[in-house]
């Protein structure tokens, strides 16, 4: 029993090694526009999804491209031994969930008064490798 323990202790820890992940919490964009950038790059090769991210004209693509770097930074600090050419790595998940809420009032005409929500977003990246040299 102990040792089948062990055993699956160090396949899960060798599979934590290839992965890394970054988070950026209460980003004030609402979430609906960051999914519109995050779609574009989810899947995609890391050199790919950096360019994407670099030459989109949308303000969410600037937080997205410093959180992927972020991301790659946590991933050479995993594996320092390791290059990221050999490693392939790639954006295997990218999750955008709704953050809280600012909720303002407006005036409007009549004495009324309308409510506005002032969303933002919290974002999470993984980063997985396809390692090529393990099927050697």
């Amino acid at each position: 029993m102990g040792v089948r323990k062990r055993e699956r202790a160090e396949q899960v820890k060798d599979a934590k090694k290839n992965i890394a992940f970054a988070k950026l919490n209460n980003c004030p964009t609402s979430p609906r526009k960051m999914r519109l950038m995050a779609d574009l790059v989810r899947g995609e090769n890391v050199d790919k999804a950096l360019n994407i991210l670099k030459f989109s004209s949308k303000e969410s693509s600037r937080r997205l491209e410093k959180l992927l770097l972020s991301a790659i930074a946590n991933w050479q600090a995993k594996n320092e031994e390791a290059s990221i050419e050999d490693a392939n790595l790639f954006v295997q998940e990218i999750r955008v969930d709704s953050g809280t809420m600012l909720k303002r009032l407006r005036t409007a005409p009549q004495g009324r008064a309308h409510r506005i929500r002032k969303r933002s977003n919290h974002v999470t990246v993984v980063l997985g490798a396809k390692d090529n040299t393990q099927s050697n």
